[in-house]
């Protein structure tokens, strides 16, 4: 009897215990699904691996320790169609080994974008790179004009926090934001003027902030392009590129090493955008110009570093800025290597100053720019030397700026893009 009653006692506490130990692992369970997902939603980087079996690291933005502008539904539906893999993989499933990215950057010039693209589409090589457009905000006819490209793999990206993108509070307009020379104190308004007593202009400002974003979004945080260690092309919608132009920068690139050891970049036009080269038997080594220039990380890391000045100096120009306070910073001269002749153009509308002189210009949506034969092939020869343009005019340090970017609000938000994808800021 008393054994039967011991018997009955051990099943019990058995069945207790396995009670017990399945609903502590339902606990467990449930526990480790929300850590895991707290870990998902917090985490600022993650890995994938790529069709190609190459592993890449990728950032997700934590606004928990960044002071971004509250983002509006169209802001966030842009951010998620960053995350797009490239359009027409099916027609180029493979990038080359050596191939040199392209980041073209648009506003909203659809007419320029256009004869930009048609350009692009006659450059030999394309079709063996990964085209990249980053758009200023969101414009559907910048859009349709990209969806349209098939001679590459293609790549969109919307910049998030564009004025563009918040119509009614900064970094847009903002209800209380100070216009023209207010006095803030009297006005009871928002806003710190430049060194000239002007407010900011959205639209003006959106030039700079585009720039520095894409800078810091394509190097640091696209799967595609976060593990790329070779150059970048980096071009503007009012560039036209001559047929010739991506295998004279793979030439550009390759010799750089030996024939131009501090150089920073390589260039497809000289820094004077009103010249077409000198046509001599020799490369050229000048400052960076901001027509078809190309770096490496390693340039890159450098400018990052920069962030501070870059994003307090008063000037809504993104290239003045590098000129007159980044690039100074770095101790020695900065220059680019290029080739004796162009392989790209800046182009402006006929009748205003970019149409000026030799300058090439459009007019009804039809650029005035004939390309030679001798420019729709490699032009670039290993066995020339360099001549090296030591003073030049430009840009320089000590210059003040034009201002346009006094506001402490772009400043700070500046230097919140700098730190999107870095773990510590």
């Amino acid at each position: 009897m008393a054994a039967s009653h011991r018997k009955a006692r051990v099943r019990d506490v058995a069945f207790c215990r396995m009670i017990f130990i399945g609903v502590l692992g339902v606990v467990l369970l449930v526990l480790l699904i929300r850590t895991k997902t707290f870990i998902d939603l917090v985490s600022r980087h993650s890995t994938e691996t790529d069709e190609s079996g190459l592993a890449h690291n990728y950032t997700l933005v934590s606004n928990k320790n960044l002071k971004l502008p509250r983002q509006n539904e169209f802001s966030i539906s842009l951010e998620k169609r960053n995350q797009m893999p490239p359009r027409n993989l099916d027609l180029y499933p493979r990038l080359a080994k050596n191939h040199v990215v392209i980041v073209l950057y648009v506003h909203n010039r659809p007419q320029y974008l256009q004869v930009a693209v048609d350009s692009l589409s006659r450059v030999a090589g394309i079709s063996e790179t990964l085209l990249i457009v980053s758009h200023d905000g969101y414009f559907e006819e910048m859009n349709k004009i990209v969806e349209n490209i098939k001679f590459c793999q293609v790549k969109q990206i919307f910049a998030p926090y564009s004025p563009h993108v918040f119509p009614n509070s900064f970094p847009g307009v903002s209800p209380n934001d100070c216009k023209d020379k207010d006095d803030p104190a009297k006005k009871k308004c928002e806003g710190t003027p430049d060194q000239y007593g002007n407010h900011r202009s959205p639209k003006i400002v959106s030039l700079k902030h585009h720039w520095w974003w894409m800078m810091n979004t394509v190097w640091d945080s696209l799967k595609e392009t976060s593990q790329h260690s070779g150059h970048i092309l980096f071009l503007e919608e009012d560039h036209f590129i001559y047929p010739n132009a991506y295998r004279n920068l793979q030439l550009l690139i390759e010799l750089k090493p030996q024939k131009c050891p501090h150089c920073y970049a390589a260039n497809l036009a000289p820094c004077d955008v009103k010249l077409r080269g000198e046509g001599w038997e020799s490369l050229i080594a000048e400052r960076m110009g901001n027509v078809g220039y190309s770096f490496n990380r390693t340039v890159w890391q450098k400018i990052h570093r920069k962030a501070r000045e870059f994003c307090s100096f008063d000037d809504y120009n993104w290239d003045i800025t590098m000129w007159a306070t980044v690039f100074p910073s770095f101790g020695g001269p900065v220059y680019t290597l290029r080739g004796p002749r162009t392989s790209a153009v800046h182009f402006g509308k006929c009748g205003l100053h970019q149409g000026q002189g030799e300058t090439a210009c459009i007019d009804n949506g039809v650029l005035n720019l004939e390309v030679a034969e001798v420019d729709r092939v490699p032009n670039i020869k290993s066995d020339w030397g360099v001549y090296v343009y030591e003073h030049q005019s430009g840009y320089q340090a000590g210059f003040r700026g034009w201002g346009g970017w006094g506001d402490i609000r772009d400043r700070q938000l500046c230097l919140e893009f700098a730190k999107m994808y870095r773990a510590s800021g």
